[in-house]
């Protein structure tokens, strides 16, 4: 079987979708081996220091 040639416009919104990505996922959706949909997650990771965590608190507990 011929594998099939991709659009340049799909691989192009691809590379756009990895564009920045630190973490997260690119899912590709294909159907009768057409590319019909892309989605991209991201996700935001924060220091678990215990200096940021002990001044995150103390600013929380002095909101009255």
């Amino acid at each position: 079987m011929k594998p099939r040639s991709i659009p340049d416009e799909q691989i192009n919104s691809i590379l756009k979708a990895l564009e920045g990505l630190k973490f997260g996922s690119i899912l590709i959706t294909v159907h009768d081996s057409h590319i019909v949909q892309i989605d991209r997650t991201e996700k935001q990771r924060f220091s678990m220091e215990p200096s940021s965590l002990s001044k995150t608190r103390t600013a929380a507990g002095n909101k009255k």
